[in-house]
């Protein structure tokens, strides 16, 4: 890939919360929490980073660095020779560690980037958002938080071999619904939550969560009255109970008060699907040192917002 020292791109990527409840590892809503990097071409071979906002003074500034890496990997799985030199800035809004998708937020950054300066490589400014979306997810290990931030809005994503692809379509989202965050100081990081997930499930449970689920897709776009029902989980959330009791406590006491509220993600952050006029009620729920966030849900999802070729 030629490209001139000075080459560069800027990408856009929304957070993401996961599961929704019962739709685990298939169901994504994103959410207006950006975090921005620009990447440019170094005419000397090696990385320089530098980070501001979330991940700053505990990320890795070298090669191991999760979007200098998958932006490696992009072009491997292109077969395309990236530059020997990068530079990233970047400026993170989504909080890491907290069931937001920061993880899956900095991967599809890379994805983007590395496909954009091939593109400016070949004259173009084409990025396909499939092959973003197929690579994130099989990187990613699973399409919820993937998808919804590379495409934006509600997304259901499935595959039936991750090496041949995954398949996203939109959820529609009731204007009345508006997604309210509680982010605690504590993070908890998504391998250790998905180590105390059960190997089998009981077949009535397996029932149960697949009616849920489909009731979530109908619930969220048309009958936002039945989210309280249709976000109600059997896979996940009780058995990770004693790694999050606080934000469980908080689930428990927003669904007793008719509100749908569930983990986002692999947590420790909860999500509620709140109605508009129900919006400061539930806000007033957060726990003491609980950040809330009302961040909306952004239509489109990952962006090249700037080109520039030196």
């Amino acid at each position: 890939m030629a490209l001139s020292p000075g080459a560069r791109v800027t990408v856009r990527v929304p957070a993401s919360s996961a599961n929704l409840g019962p739709g685990f590892d298939s169901v994504g809503l994103a959410l207006g929490v950006w975090d921005e990097c620009t990447v440019s071409v170094r005419d000397e071979p090696g990385v320089r980073i530098e980070v501001a906002g979330e991940g700053a003074g505990s990320v890795p500034l070298d090669d191991s660095h999760l979007v200098v890496r998958v932006m490696r990997r992009t072009w491997a799985e292109l077969d395309e020779t990236g530059p020997a030199g990068l530079e990233l800035s970047c400026l993170n809004a989504v909080p890491h560690g907290r069931g937001m998708g920061s993880s899956a937020t900095a991967i599809v950054t890379g994805i983007v980037a590395a496909q954009a300066l091939s593109a400016m490589a070949r004259g173009s400014d084409v990025v396909d958002l499939s092959f973003t979306n197929s690579l994130a997810s099989r990187l990613e290990g699973h399409p919820d938080n993937a998808s919804a931030s590379v495409y934006g809005g509600a997304t259901l994503s499935w595959s039936d071999d991750p090496e041949r692809g995954t398949t996203t379509v939109h959820l529609p989202v009731h204007p009345d619904v508006e997604p309210v965050v509680f982010a605690p100081e504590v993070q908890l990081s998504t391998a250790k939550a998905r180590s105390v997930l059960p190997a089998t499930v009981r077949l009535a449970d397996a029932a149960a969560n697949s009616a849920r689920c489909a009731l979530l897709a109908h619930a969220l776009g048309q009958a936002p009255e039945h989210l309280v029902a249709a976000t109600r989980d059997w896979l996940h959330q009780e058995a990770r109970r004693p790694s999050y009791a606080a934000s469980m406590a908080l689930v428990d006491r927003l669904r007793a008060a008719g509100h749908a509220a569930v983990i986002s993600g692999a947590g420790p952050s909860v999500l509620c699907l709140a109605l508009r006029p129900a919006v400061a009620e539930v806000a007033a729920y957060a726990p003491a040192g609980w950040r809330v966030l009302t961040p909306g849900i952004p239509k489109h999802g990952a962006q090249v917002v700037a080109r520039h070729t030196a």
